[in-house]
């Protein structure tokens, strides 16, 4: 089973989508990677989800990544007395450290980082903005404000704190054991929620070692001022736009996601756009023209995948929100005028392999070539091919499964477990018989492989070898 499209489709699991046979028919209507919201259910509800994604892939024949989405730091209110309060435009409000369920004047905001990160006239924003809060007098321990925005405050609503960097850790205690079990559970992606800054993701990167690539989730704006340090400790990024179009002004989301997945297409990385992208799906078998539009405009800009979260985690419709998007996808990927805007743009850093990775996609638009196949044994050359956004086929062959399960989650690239080659005339034949068996080349076409001598070894491609596809 093989794609007819380049970018790529990532779908939340959830109790609209966890049985086996929920995931394979997601998987064969279109999704790529399943993610595993570690925000929500026990350990017990996850190992039985990623137990159905290992099924489903092999049912389907292909590579399915499993991304382990971390929760964070989630910063909320405590507790009212009775749930919830009225509250009007004017009025005072009080947080503080008092773990006394709250009333219409006051609540405890159980985390003294925000109490002492805090300066008069700073906005607190609460339930994703609904509630405005502009701090009036604070101290260690408390903030007075004034309610500019809102009327009700119920338990345990987010807050955010625009504009603040707050001094907390990103991994917190449960992200820890939740990290360990997803790795214990063979996990090919880690996501860190609530990014601001490079050390959170090298703190990760120390606790993964390797045992699976990791994302870094950019939903606060610290983390823009600080955007090519964690992009240097990043195997991927997701432009995750609910929390991050809290803290920004509305008019500057679609300017930010523009600019981040340019950030990740010139340095070769895999981004996600992620957030309501087909929300309506969540109680409607079809999407709204502006949802359909933004998913098109994001496949425009050259995103790696598009996410679906409630649409298929607890919605109505999970399978028509995978199949309308893999449908959009397709659409855009037939318009001429999108394969303009897929002509890579970056600078070379390693200049013998990006030289040989660029020439050996521009040899391709040749009429005699079908496809492109790549050796990779860590994933590297299968990025920097993805990275040239080739119009053609691209393979990426590898004997690792984890490899060819992280390489899912990438642009255009349809890897496939394979030995590992022996010589130059072992690596032609698993090549042109893959290409062959996929459909991707007919007998008597010829493809153009990527390898690196001698074989096996990790780093960069140094051949580029023409070869033709035998008949069966």
């Amino acid at each position: 089973m093989i794609r007819a499209r380049r970018a790529r489709i990532v779908a939340t699991l959830g109790p609209a989508s966890r049985s086996p046979a929920q995931v394979e028919a997601l998987a064969r209507a279109g999704a790529d990677v399943f993610r595993v919201n570690f925000s929500h259910g026990t350990h017990e509800d996850h190992a039985r989800a990623i137990a159905t994604v290992r099924q489903a892939e092999v049912a389907t024949g292909r590579p399915i990544a499993v991304l382990a989405d971390l929760q964070g730091p989630k910063l909320r209110l405590g507790k009212f007395a009775d749930g919830q309060v009225r509250i009007r435009p004017g009025q005072a409000f009080r947080l503080d450290l008092d773990p006394t369920p709250g009333d219409a004047s006051r609540v405890c905001a159980p985390h003294p980082e925000i109490l002492a990160a805090v300066k008069a006239g700073a906005d607190i924003l609460i339930d994703d903005g609904r509630v405005r809060l502009q701090v009036t007098r604070h101290g260690a321990d408390f903030a007075e404000t004034q309610v500019m925005v809102g009327e009700t405050l119920s338990n345990h609503k987010g807050l955010n704190l625009p504009g603040h960097a707050i001094p907390i850790p990103a991994l917190t205690p449960k992200d820890r054991k939740d990290l360990a079990f997803a790795l214990d559970q063979g996990v090919d992606w880690v996501a860190l929620s609530f990014v601001q800054r490079a050390a959170d993701m090298a703190e990760l990167r120390q606790l993964v070692q390797g045992r699976a690539a990791v994302l870094a989730k950019i939903e606060k704006p610290a983390a823009l001022d600080a955007l090519d340090e964690i992009l240097d400790l990043c195997d991927g990024v997701m432009v995750a736009r609910g929390d991050l179009g809290v803290e920004l002004a509305p008019e500057d989301v679609p300017v930010v996601q523009k600019a981040l997945i340019r950030a990740c297409r010139t340095r070769g990385i895999p981004v996600i756009v992620a957030t309501q992208m087909l929300e309506s799906m969540t109680t409607a078998p079809t999407p709204t023209r502006a949802e359909a539009s933004d998913v098109a405009g994001a496949v425009y800009e050259g995103a790696d995948a598009l996410m679906l979260s409630a649409e298929t985690a607890s919605g109505g419709f999970p399978l028509e929100a995978v199949s309308i998007m893999d449908r959009i996808i397709a659409r855009v990927e037939r318009d001429p005028r999108w394969t303009e805007l897929m002509a890579a743009e970056y600078p070379m850093e390693d200049a013998d392999a990006d030289a040989l990775v660029a020439a050996a996609s521009r040899a391709a638009q040749g009429p005699s070539i079908a496809c492109l196949a790549s050796f990779t044994t860590t994933g590297q050359t299968a990025l920097r091919l993805a990275r040239e956004r080739p119009l053609q086929p691209a393979l990426a062959l590898t004997p690792h499964a984890g490899v060819a399960r992280r390489l899912a989650l990438t642009w255009g690239v349809e890897a496939r477990v394979v030995p590992q080659p022996a010589d130059s005339e072992s690596l032609a034949k698993i090549a042109t018989e893959i290409a062959r068996d996929l459909a991707l080349a007919a007998p008597g076409r010829r493809i153009l492989i990527l390898a690196g001598l001698p074989m096996g070894s990790p780093g960069a491609a140094n051949i580029l070898r023409l070869a033709h596809v035998p008949r069966r």
